[in-house]
């Protein structure tokens, strides 16, 4: 299917030059002269494959469209366009702003059509096999649904925005067909069962396998328990109809599905804590007769929380919960908030979850006295821990500073938490002390600097200076940098190295061996080195040296002298997707 690229330039010649190559490369391609129109006309007849979008612009320029068409891929729920900027500009900050808001790409003006080509070629391919990676790495693949890591992450912003019923649905006697039929039919019966919930449920559900046959599920726009009985009342008929058709009428299991559920936003919008109560409905379900519902509600019996006093794994695992604590955030003195803390960080990092450090301040009037004024900080602490979530935490840094730490949240919804904090304190406080507030958000979302997930990188280039800049640049981020001054050290190292860099940098001028000779060597010796991507460095102004590294497969081309910002966005934008290779697929 033949590519479709936006172009978006107020210049007729640049559209009449660009068009004409795209065209004369099998690539269906719609000319635009403004921003808005771009708007238009996405919003009217949808996305294509890529834009390229000139920077200057009157009216609205490159930046400001980007700013509004990712506001639009919101608003109409759909993927992110990948862009590539095109610009006469050779600053460095044009490209390096330009980076830090999302473009994909940079191509100059006027267009080498070899070049122009070959970067299309390359951010399309990026995108689709890394659209491909992060499909596979959150879709279980037996039944099609989002996997556990993927719902926790899906389900936390629809409970934040929805109106529904959240569900933990589990399958009651599913072992038993493993052990009577065998894992087969067992794989048979979830996927059977993850259609019936998909076409039970309403439309514009979500759902999700979390375990090896508990599910959860967001029923968008049930609020009343006679709609939750029947769809539970329908997942049973409709398994036990499918069970026996596979397994035969006399199959002797008493197969169903028991459901624990909770309403939203009626019992609140934080998906763990909701988690937590639906499977605690859930377990109420499995101990009284199974193959139904149970809705929660905040009269649900002390009792059913009531753990065994022998002490088992179940009863402690129910202690340490945390059932029916009040709904405040988690306050800690500073030597357990650091471990906490760092434990924490860990763990975001780890799953991709965002997070926020804000940092109140308390400044005293110089009229209020000591002691009022600490009475002051004392009850300010205590209305951030009541008004922020369970999933919170916070610890006094100093007597009139609290550290706060948010998690799962994002970016847009940062500065509402802030304000509900500081606007409700300060209702009925007209003469109150001034509050002052920092904030950091911190990024898990697979961005490789923020994870510092250890990527290796190699830079060959017989200039100490460049290695030493290119090195100072990336080692601030994790990066693991190794270094050669000439291509012979670098193919000593090439041909006796156990693990492949994820990136390799190479100058383009060196003496006795260049690095396109380099390059050829790595694609003749094969095997994971030959498909390690590389990134060509030069100071060349001849546009055929561009032409001619990306034409022999180069991802990228850096001009030098080297930029450190402009090194680290585009070392990272190509990083981004070898990590993902090895974190999903274990590909070097």
């Amino acid at each position: 299917m033949a590519k479709w690229i936006m172009v978006v330039d107020d210049d007729m010649a640049n559209l009449q030059t660009a068009g004409t190559i795209l065209s004369k490369n099998n690539m269906r391609v719609t000319a635009l002269k403004s921003g808005q129109a771009m708007l238009n006309y996405i919003a009217e007849k949808g996305a294509p494959d890529l834009i390229l979008l000139d920077i200057m612009m009157p009216e609205m320029d490159g930046f400001e469209s980007l700013k509004n068409l990712r506001k639009l891929e919101k608003e109409k729920n759909l993927g992110e366009i990948p862009v590539i900027f095109l610009t006469a500009d050779e600053k460095s900050g044009t490209e390096s702003r330009g980076f830090e808001v999302g473009v994909s790409d940079f191509i100059r003006k006027p267009f080498n059509p070899e070049v122009l080509l070959r970067r299309i070629d390359n951010v399309i391919s990026m995108q689709n096999e890394m659209s491909s990676l992060k499909n596979e790495a959150s879709i279980d693949k037996l039944t099609g649904f989002l996997n556990k890591a993927a719902s926790n992450s899906k389900l936390t912003q629809v409970c934040l925005m929805g109106v529904g019923c959240l569900m933990m649905i589990d399958l009651d006697s599913f072992k038993l067909v493993n052990d009577l039929f065998g894992h087969e039919m067992g794989d048979k019966v979830l996927i059977r069962f993850a259609e019936i919930i998909r076409e039970t449920l309403p439309k514009g559900s979500t759902y999700g396998r979390i375990g090896g046959d508990e599910f959860v599920a967001f029923s968008a726009g049930t609020l009343d328990e006679s709609e939750i009985a029947e769809i539970t009342k329908q997942l049973n008929v409709k398994l036990l109809k499918s069970a026996k058709e596979m397994m035969g009428e006399d199959m002797g299991i008493p197969l169903g599905s028991s459901v624990g559920a909770i309403l939203i936003p009626k019992h609140g919008n934080d998906y763990t804590t909701l988690l937590k109560q639906a499977d605690k409905c859930l377990y109420i379900v499995k101990k009284n007769g199974k193959h139904g519902y149970r809705l929660y509600s905040s009269d649900i019996a002390e009792d059913e929380d009531m753990v065994s006093p022998n002490m088992n794994i179940q009863g402690i695992s129910e202690i340490l919960a945390e059932r029916n604590i009040t709904n405040v955030a988690l306050q800690l003195d500073m030597d357990a908030f650091t471990l906490v803390y760092r434990f924490a960080t860990r763990y975001f990092i780890r799953n991709n979850i965002n997070s926020c450090k804000v940092l109140f301040s308390i400044d005293r009037p110089d009229d209020m006295p000591e002691e009022e004024y600490r009475n002051y900080c004392d009850e300010f602490g205590n209305h951030i821990r009541e008004t922020l979530r369970k999933s919170d935490m916070l610890t006094r840094s100093r007597y009139n500073q609290y550290f706060v730490l948010i998690s799962d949240i994002r970016e847009e919804f940062v500065n509402k938490v802030i304000e509900a904090i500081v606007d409700s304190w300060k209702e009925n406080r007209s003469d109150s002390p001034k509050i002052t507030f920092e904030k950091e958000y911190v990024r898990n979302d697979g961005n490789l600097f923020l994870e510092k997930m250890a990527a290796s990188v190699v830079i060959v280039d017989d200039d100490k200076m460049v290695l030493q800049q290119a090195s100072s640049a990336l080692d601030g981020y994790g990066v693991s940098v190794k270094t050669f001054t000439n291509g012979a050290d670098f193919m000593l190292y090439v041909n006796t190295v156990e693990r492949v860099p994820d990136l390799i940098l190479l100058d383009v001028k060196m003496p006795k061996m260049d690095g396109f000779k380099l390059f050829e060597e790595m694609q003749m010796i094969g095997g994971d080195i030959a498909r390690v991507p590389v990134i060509f460095m030069t100071g060349d102004t001849d546009e055929g040296t561009e032409e001619k590294g990306l034409k022999m497969g180069a991802v990228d081309f850096i001009k030098k002298p080297l930029i450190s910002e402009v090194l680290k966005v585009r070392v990272n934008h190509i990083l981004e997707l070898s990590m993902l290779r090895k974190r999903y697929r274990g590909k070097r």
